[in-house]
């Protein structure tokens, strides 16, 4: 079975990195990036079944990061990462621009879980769509 993708957009380096590296133990395919750029460039090569995606990064938003993301790669899953918890993230949540959203710090069991589920989400969708880059 093919590892999970996993892209971690978040301008907190050892944060991020530190999840990555988390991540790798339990036997995902994780990468940090830590700016928008990065990520657009590693979406485009890489797909990633999940993103992980820090809410307020220096010059935008990561909502902004994932919709330029979502020109190319419109199944992916978008788990939001919030410094707080917020009605925005919810409200995001259910009108289905997001999978799941999180508030940091994150217990990395917590974040398993989600990107787990997650996961489920953008293999359905990629199924339902018939794309080939699962």
């Amino acid at each position: 079975m093919r590892r999970t993708k996993v892209l971690l957009v978040d301008d907190e380096v050892e944060f991020a990195s530190a999840l990555a590296e988390r991540l790798h133990y339990r036997n995902y395919n994780a990468t940090a990036v830590f700016n928008a750029n990065d990520a657009v460039q590693v979406a485009r090569k890489e797909f990633p079944d999940v993103m992980v995606v820090d809410l307020k990064l220096p010059g935008g938003s990561g909502l902004e990061i994932v919709e330029a993301i979502r020109q190319f790669d419109p199944e992916v899953a978008v788990i939001l990462l919030s410094g707080h918890g917020s009605i925005t993230s919810k409200e995001l949540l259910e009108s289905g621009s997001i999978t799941d959203y999180a508030v940091k710090p994150i217990d990395i069991e917590e974040l398993v879980e989600k990107i787990d589920r997650a996961k489920q989400i953008h293999d359905a969708q990629v199924i339902k769509e018939g794309k080939d880059h699962v």
